[in-house]
C-alpha cells in the first residue's frame, strides 16, 4: 500500500513512507536530535541515513499536511536474536510547528496499522520521562509503561532515565 492514504483527520493525512520522503523525514528527525527532549542521538542525519530504514520489513508511516511531511513514525529491529523477529522498537516525529496538534498521535496510530499488516507482534520504546507528550500519545495509543530504566544512558554527559513502553499490535 506504498504511498496510499491510511488514515486521516484534523486535515492530517497519514501513509506509509517511501523512500522520496527520506530528506523530510531527516529535517523532522533532525529538530528532535537539536531539542534534547526525545532522543539521546546528537549527530544530525541525512537523507541518505535515512534510506536505511526502508528495509521491506521495519513499517515506516508519515503524517502530511498540505502534501507537506509534518511528522513520522517508525519502526526498527529490536534485537537480533530470532525470539525477537516480531518485535520492533518505535519512535516518532514531530515538525516543531505542528507539535501539540494531534500529529503524534496520528502517526503512531498509523504505524500500529502498518505494523499488524507488516506481521509485527509487539512495539516497544523508550521515552524521557520529561517527555510528557509522547507519553501522552503513547497512552492514548494503547501503549502501557512498563517502568523505568534509571541511568539508561548519557546525554551530553548526563545520565538520564527512559521510560519504557510497550503496546501488542499482532494477533
Amino acid at each position: 500500500m506504498a504511498g496510499g492514504s491510511i488514515q486521516s483527520g484534523r486535515d492530517i493525512i497519514t501513509r506509509r513512507a517511501t523512500q522520496a520522503d527520506a530528506g523530510a523525514i531527516a529535517r523532522i528527525y533532525n529538530q528532535g536530535i537539536e531539542d534534547r527532549i526525545a532522543t539521546f542521538e546528537t549527530r544530525p542525519r541525512t537523507a541518505e541515513d535515512i534510506d536505511g530504514w526502508f528495509d521491506g520489513v521495519h513499517p515506516v508511516v508519515v503524517a502530511e499536511q498540505d502534501g507537506q511531511v509534518v511528522g513520522f513514525a517508525s519502526t526498527s529491529s529490536y534485537r537480533p536474536r530470532e525470539c525477537y523477529a516480531k518485535i520492533a522498537e518505535f519512535s516518532v516525529y514531530v515538525a516543531r510547528e505542528h507539535r501539540g496538534l494531534g500529529v503524534g498521535r496520528q502517526a503512531l496510530m498509523a504505524l500500529i496499522e502498518e505494523s499488524r499488516k507488516a506481521g509485527l507482534h509487539k512495539l516497544v520504546s523508550r521515552i524521557f520521562p520529561e517527555n510528557v507528550a509522547s507519553r501522552a500519545a503513547c497512552r492514548a495509543a494503547g501503549f502501557r509503561e512498563v517502568g523505568v530504566y534509571k541511568a539508561h544512558g548519557q546525554l551530553e554527559g548526563v545520565w538520564k532515565d527512559c521510560v519504557v513502553v510497550e503496546r501488542l499490535v499482532g494477533g
